[in-house]
């Protein structure tokens, strides 16, 4: 059984841009970062707000609410309030596609 998840066409999935899914109800944030592809759980750790929505610096997003930054790469937690790494997914592209692994 595959967890691949199929989430947008390369094509229309322009560099620097992101993507927000539902996957089995969890909100999956998905970034295009310079033609690599990268995903988290769309939920800061610190206090259950939208990730998706804040600023994006590189390869860090920062939560609109209080300011903890993490790496969309690895999803580890770099500045307070959050003391916790947010949830990575992978990510691969096949015949144009991005798709996540849900597993």
């Amino acid at each position: 059984m595959s967890n691949w998840l199929e989430v947008v066409s390369v094509d229309e999935f322009a560099p620097g841009t992101r993507r927000v899914v539902d996957v089995d109800d969890v909100t999956v944030a998905i970034f295009n970062i310079r033609g690599e592809y990268f995903a988290i759980k769309d939920m800061c750790p610190h206090d259950g707000g939208e990730l998706a929505i804040g600023e994006l610096d590189g390869e860090v997003i920062i939560c609109p609410r209080h300011g903890a930054r993490f790496s969309i790469r690895t999803g580890a937690v770099l500045s307070p309030p959050a003391y916790e790494d947010v949830r990575t997914y992978l990510v691969r592209v096949v015949d144009g596609k991005v798709q996540i692994n849900t597993g």
